[in-house]
């Protein structure tokens, strides 16, 4: 039986977070629709794999000015 060093495990489990960080910040409502909008680049780009953080990214981005564009 192989042992694990307790600390390893812990950093492990650190990293399995199901978001990231910057995410954790916003209510479903939003998370929603920065999901829509990431797809939608996704299809757009022609569902090419491997770019959906790039994708999430761009669609946080595009979500937040739409988002101050109406409070203004």
């Amino acid at each position: 039986m192989k042992t694990r060093k307790p600390d390893a495990q812990r950093v492990e489990e650190r990293n399995l977070s199901p978001e990231p960080e910057s995410m954790q910040k916003y209510s479903d409502q939003v998370r929603e629709r920065i999901a829509k909008k990431a797809y939608e680049l996704y299809e757009q780009r022609g569902r090419q794999a491997e770019r959906d953080l790039e994708d999430w990214l761009k669609a946080e981005e595009l979500v937040r000015k739409a988002m101050n564009a109406t409070r203004k």
